[in-house]
């Protein structure tokens, strides 16, 4: 197991421009000691036979068959629009 010392911690406190205290940097050792300690414990289960993974859930993409269709009417959709020509929508000039 990796021990993380008061040293080290300074050293990254530092490095990331945060000030810290003597009491701080000794429960922070002790603190990342253990989070380094569950990373080596990860290292002694058995993964031989496990696939890999990209993404811990299984996605699917849910696609329809793409058929074009009459949704609306022409007639009734320029029916509901102020300004219309020759079947076409008017709006105003944005330039």
């Amino acid at each position: 197991m990796n021990k993380f010392t008061e040293d080290d911690v300074r050293y990254f406190a530092n490095f990331a421009r945060i000030a810290i205290s003597d009491q701080d940097a000794s429960q922070f050792s002790e603190l990342i000691s253990e989070l380094v300690g569950f990373g080596d414990a990860l290292k002694e289960v058995d993964t031989e036979n496990i696939a890999p993974m990209t993404h811990p859930l299984q996605l699917y993409n849910v696609l329809r068959e793409d058929v074009p269709e009459d949704v609306l009417d022409r007639d009734e959709m320029l029916a509901s629009v102020e300004e219309h020509e020759g079947g076409l929508i008017k709006v105003p000039n944005i330039l």
